[in-house]
């Protein structure tokens, strides 16, 4: 980052933080459009490259989905140095999400609660925008149910969207775990998981002879899985062949946070108390899978220190959420440095 850019970053987040965080969001992003420019490429050692389910990443550092829901700053985004941006999640039509407000900071504990409800534009909106994006990392898209399909047609609104994405995604993260869309954590269980799943990869096995190009699936899992209800899971990842999984996503959970939140406040809550959970969830999915099969973690990494954590607990590649708008691109350069050295 240059000297400017790092300059004007350090003296925007405190001013950010006095805002709602729902509005210091969009500013922020709105902001850093402007001032791309400004930053040089990152330099990244080769020895941190690393390939997963098939494709090429500069290092394991990325951004996690919710960021930016409609690729409207994936270029912006992608010049601070990002090894892949996952957009979304998006759904087959543009919805407003839940009632505002909807994001809560809990500055003490380097956490946020958000029920955003899948608020986005779209799934044509994403796509037009990643046909005129410039950004040259690994682009994987999320994608959704809109709040008002009911759960027994879930699948149709997942296919609807692979097969918009499908010519433009690196790979596609198919999210049936967010706590804020009604009944949607009910697909991670054996028959909505099945029937998700071999939906898609069956119509992944007809888009990939028409476009002559195989995109990667993966599933993102929730933190708040039982032992046993993760065990089935990953039994089912396995049988059906997925290429990889993302743990996790928001936790339902907010005990782990002191003093307990307004019910008001009540939602996903990611960031630093998520991290000791999303480890455990990674730990035991790499004892589940294997060895080899790719595992992205996500959760609670607001540090090098639990980036490596997430790492040695199994993960392959990382991305940032929380951390990452509690301190901007210098914690995508204290990681990178972390793993350098």
């Amino acid at each position: 980052m240059s000297g400017a850019a790092a300059a004007m970053a350090r003296a925007a987040l405190p001013l950010l933080r006095r805002l709602d965080p729902e509005l210091a969001h969009d500013l922020g992003l709105a902001a850093l459009k402007c001032v791309r420019p400004l930053w040089p490429p990152l330099s990244v050692p080769a020895t941190l490259a690393i390939r997963c389910f098939g494709l090429q990443f500069s290092h394991p550092v990325g951004l996690a989905a919710g960021f930016d829901k409609n690729g409207d700053y994936l270029d912006a985004l992608g010049a601070l140095g990002f090894s892949h941006i996952e957009l979304g999640t998006v759904t087959p039509r543009p919805q407003a999400g839940n009632p505002k407000p909807r994001m809560f900071r809990i500055p003490g504990s380097e956490a946020l609660i958000n029920r955003m409800g899948f608020n986005n534009k779209g799934v044509d909106h994403v796509v037009s925008r990643l046909a005129r994006a410039r950004y040259r990392g690994i682009r994987g898209i999320s994608i959704g149910k809109n709040f008002d399909t009911p759960i027994e047609n879930a699948q149709d609104d997942y296919v609807a969207c692979l097969r918009k994405v499908y010519p433009h995604a690196d790979y596609v993260a198919v999210n049936v775990s967010s706590p804020n869309t009604e009944r949607l954590r009910e697909l991670q269980a054996r028959d909505g998981l099945q029937r998700i799943l071999g939906t898609l990869l069956e119509e992944r096995l007809a888009l990939q002879q028409r476009y002559a190009r195989r995109v990667p699936l993966l599933v993102k899992v929730a933190p708040d899985l039982r032992p046993e209800q993760l065990s089935a899971l990953a039994h089912e990842v396995r049988s059906v062949q997925l290429d990889g999984v993302i743990a996790t996503n928001t936790s339902t959970d907010l005990s782990v946070l002191e003093p307990p939140p307004a019910t008001a406040q009540r939602g996903g809550l990611s960031g630093a108390p998520l991290h000791p959970a999303s480890v455990r969830i990674i730990s035991q999915l790499r004892a589940e899978l294997g060895p080899d099969f790719p595992i992205i973690g996500v959760g609670g990494i607001v540090s090098a220190e639990s980036a490596r954590a997430s790492l040695s607990a199994g993960a392959n590649l990382l991305q940032i959420y929380t951390g990452f708008a509690y301190r901007g691109a210098a914690l995508i350069e204290d990681i990178l440095g972390a793993l350098s050295a």
